[in-house]
């Protein structure tokens, strides 16, 4: 027996008409040359490197809720998908001459999201709204906006890590995003800091989020309040790990495989904090409905 998602999504291919094949070929021809520039431009250096996980990641939970909004598909009025492509295709086109990677990639993200909604409608569009949503994280955010918004949670890692460090008795100061420490003198870069995975370590932390509580919307609520602190908290024990290597172990081993070693770590540490978040919330719900089940008994 084939699962029902996979059944579904195969009915789906066999029930597509020679038009829409077309359409589908003319989508993927548009598709391709950009997701091509987007993986050698961005996929390829470490502040990237999660794009391909929440491509992959996002197409499963498109194709494993296809079955469920199915039936809610209903082409819209002609009108509106024309009119949207017809702003549409001529930013993608203008992006891709001025050869800029993020616009290019979120102007085709746009059009691929138009197609969409041409074939399905707003309905299933309404209901896919989260893997939506989530498979833009995969296309990199403009440097500018990430190094502005950036710059004070770099500053407050950096100094929050020398202090720290000091009252271990290290040998370490500095001012701004320098630090120095013994005979080494570090620069806090958004790399070094792992600052620009904020954005794609909180996209991974709504997918666990999304995963393990879809439905209940109160977990998912405050969870999502801890999202971007768990991502700074990541961030800053990643920079706690660099200073401590670069101390002990010398400027060449924490900058050779070991320093991407600890952006993997980023990851998993926040994976790891949001899941413990996670059980801390889940014990306080049940210690709260506990108390409440309890609370009448008492007057008693």
């Amino acid at each position: 027996m084939r699962p029902a998602a996979a059944r579904g999504g195969l009915s789906f291919l066999r029930d597509q008409t020679l038009a829409t094949w077309i359409f589908a070929a003319g989508l993927l021809a548009a598709i391709l040359p950009t997701m091509m520039f987007v993986a050698r431009s961005t996929w390829s250096e470490e502040q990237g490197a999660h794009g391909p996980i929440i491509l992959a990641t996002g197409l499963w939970l498109v194709w494993n809720q296809w079955s469920e909004v199915r039936h809610l598909a209903k082409p819209p009025p002609a009108w509106r998908p024309i009119a949207l492509l017809a702003v549409l295709i001529p930013v993608f086109l203008v992006t891709r001459i001025t050869q800029i990677v993020e616009l290019e990639g979120y102007a085709m993200y746009a059009v691929v999201v138009a197609a969409c909604y041409a074939l399905v409608g707003g309905r299933v569009m309404h209901a896919m709204a989260f893997p939506i949503i989530y498979l833009a994280f995969a296309f990199p955010p403009p440097e500018t906006l990430v190094y502005t918004l950036t710059l004070p949670i770099k500053v407050a890692i950096t100094q929050s890590s020398i202090a720290i460090l000091q009252a271990l008795a290290y040998p370490i100061g500095g001012t701004g995003v320098m630090i120095q420490i013994g005979q080494y003198q570090l620069l806090v870069a958004a790399a070094c800091a792992g600052l620009n995975s904020i954005i794609s370590l909180s996209a991974l932390t709504l997918f666990y989020i999304h995963i393990m509580h879809r439905g209940n919307r109160r977990t998912q609520y405050l969870l999502l309040l801890f999202v971007v602190p768990v991502a700074i908290a990541a961030n800053f024990l990643r920079v706690l790990i660099l200073i401590l290597l670069t101390y002990h172990a010398g400027e060449a081993a924490a900058q050779s495989f070991i320093h991407d070693l600890a952006g993997i770590t980023t990851f998993i540490l926040a994976i790891g904090l949001i899941f413990l978040v996670d059980l801390a919330i889940s014990r306080f719900s049940k210690d709260s409905r506990v108390e409440a089940h309890l609370e009448p008994s008492r007057h008693e």
